[in-house]
């Protein structure tokens, strides 16, 4: 198997020569790390472009790179149809009928034909079934369907959630998620409003910005009511009614109606929450590749979609912590029409701050329209993959792209060069400008993985969805339920005697009141009243502190413990967590009611002494702080990440140590490379003057070798001497070109020299490459409970007090909370 294996290298196919039409050995290995400067791909119908940009996603799914794909036509769901065994039966349910007739084919003969093709494609790519197979299991694969159940669904309308904090308190990135949220919603009525001149967008946006700036979140129904009732009475500085009436307000509130009264508006509240991280990875904190089909879509439905899922990208993104290497892909299959180079859609906005500020998020766009792409936008793109071009229109536009791409890097850009390389592209033949490497690369793609069958249909993706959406095994008969008691109830049998005077303490004793969170119902009975019950309450401060795991948390507990349990040897033992966040408390109870018996010891403040101190060693007996470890990243999980958190974070992690100790290996066999060359270049002084375009050429295929060895191992071709029409030759060149020119004997027995010193390195280079991958396979992370247990010392009991909650009968002699 060729050596494409390698640690952050996405294996994208072989150099090509123009000049001769042929593929050549050197392997296109592309380091994944370049996409944080993100990449543009563009090529007419038929240049092969899908097929890249899947086998670059393929890549990216087998190195444990989540993706997010946006998929307008279809075709990216290939991605599920891969076949390990490449069997004729795996292949024909997907195949084309029409086009097996074409060929006059049976459906099974056209399977078996498709199936051999692949078999031997893939096989000339120097790749093997269990490729496949490695790639299936590496990440999830997901197709959603948005306002459709033939995938997966998305539920986008069931409510407008503020943004996180973090969003709330940087302003400009606030007013931008209401404005790409505003805009986005008006595309789907068809109301084409400008930001800052639209009446419908302004009255939305303040509409959006008061409720948010309260955290609270917006039902649809709840903002068709904020639009006939605004909690605003101006505009700016005039008065609303004068600027946006209340006739034209309900107008604007019927458009959303009716959309939300549509038929298929029902199948935008299904499904799961727009939720990134969850698009990311799974519950388990797998890599997912999460793609986002809209074909079945109208245009301003997909505007809508676009826009919104754009935004809460960037909202995401601005919650993540920096990293220098890649952590996710967004890729959208066809940007036509949402970034466009003089329009401005709702779209636009979000994907340009995408593309200058997400840098650990790689953000790939393709499309055959290139006159349709804002290439002052895509200035800072650092990698442009182009393929044939349909119109010397086409040609010039994507030449002015690059143009700019190339100044924003400080890098020189021969315009005739790659002008004359565009008009001799064929199918499946590719040029790569990236910044990142000297020169341009000109190379054939791969065979991809995934059977590239085409758009798939709506039945085809809930076909593929079904397992997904169904349940696996038949769900198990429910066992009879146990009884236990109710602890939002209480049988009247329990409580003691009751009494309308309330009970006196003395002053030292504090006792407050938890404020009733319900209304009484109406009275049907005598028996039917508020009545208050004590519980002891403890507020106390747990200090876990561990240097060697860096662990310094503050843990508040607040407890309750009923009246008749403080008596016992542990008063606490079946006490009950209170979140007092969430609880009101008053100093004085409400009128008409009754107070349960409050028990002797509640009288006396000694009690409270001794109840505070074994709330202490209650304390330091049961709490720990649960973490998790892994030993073999030698980290520890935060407190209250959860598993699949911290599995997600230590896996970025992870690679981030690998793409430094690559960088070092990089450069340390750079280094010694160099010094080969410098040497060889030392025996070719020795040959005779007659013997120099001999020794010129030895020269060039010693360098060329040194620079597949890099390219092939380590990514990266900085040693190249070679033009962009030529790719790097093996050492094999080197030695037919010393056997041509055995005259140059001294300078031969040299090279030999080197020649052995430079196998030596290539196998040293793969061994420490190996090791490194090794090293950091995500299959090596493991995870195990991990546990803190508090000093005695350092746990703070803050109070002690008497606390009476609230309680309702129901007139049947059973309590009821009301707290």
């Amino acid at each position: 198997m060729e050596n494409f294996e390698q640690l952050g290298l996405f294996y994208l196919g072989k150099q090509y020569d123009l000049s001769r039409q042929s593929v050549e050995d050197s392997l296109v290995l592309y380091d994944s790390k370049d996409l944080t400067t993100h990449a543009v791909c563009v090529g007419m119908t038929g240049s092969g472009k899908t097929g890249l940009c899947l086998t670059l996603l393929e890549e990216a799914a087998i190195d444990g790179i989540p993706v997010i794909a946006i998929d307008p036509k279809g075709d990216i769901g290939n991605l599920l149809l891969t076949f390990p065994l490449l069997r004729a039966e795996d292949f024909l349910p997907w195949i084309d009928p029409n086009e097996a007739a074409r060929q006059k084919l049976e459906p099974q003969q056209f399977a078996q034909k498709t199936a051999e093709q692949w078999k031997a494609g893939l096989a000339n790519w120097g790749q093997q079934s269990d490729r496949i197979e490695r790639f299936r299991s590496a990440v999830d694969l997901t197709i959603y369907t948005p306002g459709s159940e033939s995938g997966v669904p998305l539920s986008l309308l069931k409510s407008f959630t503020p943004p996180p904090a973090a969003i709330l308190q940087n302003n400009e990135a606030f007013q931008d998620r209401i404005q790409a949220t505003v805009s986005g919603l008006l595309a789907l009525i068809n109301v084409d409003a400008d930001p800052l001149t639209s009446r419908e967008h302004i009255l939305l946006s303040g509409i959006f910005d008061h409720f948010w700036r309260a955290g609270q979140t917006l039902e649809m129904e709840g903002l068709l009511r904020a639009i006939q009732s605004p909690p605003f009475t101006k505009l700016g500085l005039l008065d609303l009614e004068s600027v946006f009436s209340s006739a034209d307000r309900f107008k604007l509130s019927m458009q959303l109606n009716y959309l939300a009264a549509s038929p298929g508006f029902a199948n935008w509240m299904k499904g799961e929450p727009l939720d990134i991280g969850r698009l990311l990875h799974t519950a388990s904190g797998k890599p997912r590749v999460s793609i986002l089909s809209i074909a079945h879509l109208s245009d301003s439905e997909r505007m809508f979609f676009v826009t919104m899922l754009l935004n809460e990208i960037v909202t995401w993104t601005r919650t993540q912590s920096g990293t220098s290497s890649l952590r996710a892909i967004i890729y959208m299959d066809e940007v036509f029409g949402y970034f466009p180079p003089t329009a401005n859609p709702p779209s636009k906005k979000p994907m340009l701050t995408l593309l200058k500020q997400a840098r650990a998020f790689g953000v790939v766009l393709a499309t055959q329209n290139p006159v349709d792409l804002d290439y002052k936008g895509l200035s800072n793109t650092g990698t442009w993959f182009l393929g044939r071009l349909q119109t010397e229109r086409d040609k010039a536009r994507v030449l002015d792209g690059l143009a700019g791409a190339s100044a924003a890097a400080n890098e020189k850009f021969d315009r005739q060069s790659v002008e004359t390389i565009l008009s001799s592209l064929s199918n499946r033949v590719f040029l790569m400008h990236n910044v990142h490497d000297q020169q341009p690369t000109v190379f054939q793609t791969r065979w991809a993985l995934s059977y590239l069958r085409g758009p798939l249909t709506r039945d085809q993706i809930s076909e593929l969805m079904h397992p997904q959406k169904s349940p696996s095994a038949p769900v198990p008969q429910a066992a009879p339920p146990v009884a236990v008691e109710d602890p939002t109830t209480i049988a009247a049998e329990k409580v003691s005697t009751v009494s309308d005077a309330r009970p006196l303490l003395p002053p030292t004793i504090s006792e407050c009141f938890l404020e009733v969170s319900r209304s009484l119902p109406p009275q049907k009975s005598p028996a039917q009243k508020l009545i208050y019950r004590p519980v002891l309450m403890g507020r106390a401060k747990i200090h876990f502190t561990e240097a060697k795991s860096k662990v310094d948390f503050w843990r508040p507990v607040v407890l309750a413990a009923q009246a008749d349990h403080v008596d016992d040897t542990d008063p606490w033992a079946a006490s009950e967590a209170l979140d007092i966040d969430h609880l009101g408390f008053a100093d004085q109870p409400q009128q008409k009611c009754e107070y349960a018996e409050l028990p002797k010891s509640f009288s006396q403040a000694g009690s409270y002494r001794g109840w505070s101190t074994e709330l202490k060693n209650h304390l330091y007996r049961n709490q720990t702080l649960e973490l998790l470890r892994s030993a073999t990243f030698n980290a520890v999980s935060q407190p209250e990440e959860n598993e699949r958190d911290f599995r997600i974070r230590i896996s970025q992690e992870a690679r981030e140590q690998r793409d430094a100790e690559m960088q070092k290996l990089r450069t340390k066999y750079e280094s010694k490379l160099a010094t080969l060359q410098q040497q060889l270049q030392r025996a070719q002084q020795r040959v005779e003057r007659e013997a120099a375009q001999a020794s010129q050429a030895t020269v060039q295929s010693a360098i060329s070798f040194g620079s597949t060895i890099l390219g092939a191992l380590l990514g990266r071709k900085k040693l190249s001497a070679t033009n962009i029409n030529k790719t790097a030759t093996a050492v094999r060149s080197a030695g037919r070109a010393m056997q041509q020119r055995g005259d140059v004997a001294q300078a031969n027995e040299s090279v030999e020299a080197v020649q052995e010193r430079i196998d030596a390195l290539q196998a040293q280079a793969r061994d420490d490459a190996n090791a490194l991958a090794a090293r950091y396979s995500p299959e090596e992370i493991s995870v195990e409970a991990y546990a803190v247990r508090p000093k005695k010392t350092a746990i703070t009991v803050d109070q002690v007090v008497l606390v009476w909650t609230p309680w309702i009968t129901d007139g049947d002699g059973i309590l009821q909370r009301a707290f």
